[in-house]
């Protein structure tokens, strides 16, 4: 019996896998992906934010969370992090569910550092749709070294990666879960713990486990990817809160990514079993909203109209819904009711981890091989 078996191979899946063996002592751990590479889907085709707050005005909670979040993921992977560009967020001045005045109040509760643009940065926006102009503390991540990261960590701790593979089946089984693949050759993995980090694919097994109890919704969203003129390539910008669109240094690539709240998600729809969100997403024809993103972030924000399209990333983004409301970003950390050992995780941004991390800091977790010995020696 293994100790532990992550399935998603995702940051959330690896870092956790790395966890359960260098923190918690777990000695046995197998980490499985569907895709022929880690951190492939949603790890990678994002934004690249490393949030610090800004984000999210109307969700105290998972904006305070971010600014205590931030330096730690800053710490822990410096390779990782991008921190020389300029950050800007601008105040729409009509339509926006925040004002200026309300943002600087709100970064002044959460601690978030925040100053006025200088006028050069302030004359890139249309000044009749536009309100004020801050700069920010804020940073964005390269995913591909992330990875790198992560391939290091696994091989070294000899952590058992299994790409290519789906799991299918979840049983109960004694003291801990049967795990049936759908490899060549059908294999089955018998685990004392079970770890769910399938993002959308949270729901989709057959078997004992009847799904979160929280309700999911999944969306298939574009992030435009574009190549900026010279003298933007060092500038990050986001306008909200109404209006609501992000240019962001995107280093994977050495592009920005372009998003739109009306225009990245394309469509959406309520989770549910046996309707897997991937093959939804590899049916989708994937036609490009990117003029009309840049016709309308145009508007506010000119220089936008000299970028060079490159192409677009789609793919599945899952969400709490009882958080559409406030835009928040909680995690979701569930035990399966009556399992004692297997556990759903989701959360909607990449430094988020240290909360789902101090969740697990709280659970017990017993590698087998102590069971044994236990049980050997008659205590």
């Amino acid at each position: 019996m293994q100790d532990a078996v992550v399935i998603g191979g995702g940051f959330y899946g690896t870092a956790i896998a790395i966890y359960l063996k260098k923190q918690r002592g777990l000695k046995t751990v197998t980490l499985i992906e569907r895709e022929p590479a880690l951190l492939a889907r949603a790890s990678y085709s994002n934004q690249a934010r490393v949030h610090n707050g800004y984000h999210y005005p109307r969700s105290f909670t998972t904006a305070f969370r971010s600014r205590i979040n931030l330096p730690r993921f800053v710490r822990d992977f410096p390779e990782v992090v991008k921190r020389d560009f300029t950050k800007v967020y601008a105040i729409a001045r009509r339509n926006s569910k925040v004002t200026a005045r309300q943002f600087e109040r709100f970064c002044r509760e959460i601690g978030a550092s925040l100053e006025p643009a200088p006028q050069q940065i302030r004359d890139l926006f249309e000044p009749r749709l536009i309100e004020q102009v801050f700069l920010v503390e804020e940073y964005a991540f390269d995913s591909t070294k992330l990875a790198d990261w992560a391939r290091r960590e696994l091989t070294e701790l000899d952590i058992d990666v299994r790409l290519n593979t789906r799991v299918e089946h979840i049983h109960r089984q004694g003291e801990g879960f049967v795990l049936e693949c759908d490899d060549a050759n059908r294999s089955a993995l018998h685990a004392r713990y079970v770890f769910n980090c399938t993002y959308s694919g949270l729901n989709q097994f057959d078997g004992d486990f009847r799904g979160t109890q929280t309700k999911l919704k999944h969306e298939i969203t574009e992030m435009a990817l574009v190549e900026t003129v010279p003298e933007l390539r060092g500038l990050g910008v986001t306008v909200m809160d109404g209006p609501f669109f992000s240019m962001m240094p995107f280093p994977a690539r050495g592009l920005h990514t372009l998003s739109h709240v009306r225009y990245t998600p394309h469509s959406s729809w309520m989770d549910a079993p046996g309707e897997d969100p991937y093959k939804r997403l590899n049916e989708y024809e994937r036609a490009s909203r990117v003029d009309r993103m840049v016709r309308d972030v145009g508007r506010y924000f000119p220089a936008v109209y000299d970028a060079r399209y490159v192409e677009s990333l789609f793919e599945v983004k899952t969400v709490l819904v009882k958080n559409e409301g406030d835009d928040g970003r909680p995690i979701l950390f569930e035990q399966c009711p009556g399992s004692n050992g297997l556990y759903s995780i989701l959360g909607g941004k990449i430094d988020n981890i240290y909360d789902v991390l101090e969740k697990l800091d709280a659970e017990t977790f017993v590698a087998t091989s102590q069971t044994q010995t236990v049980l050997g020696t008659g205590k």
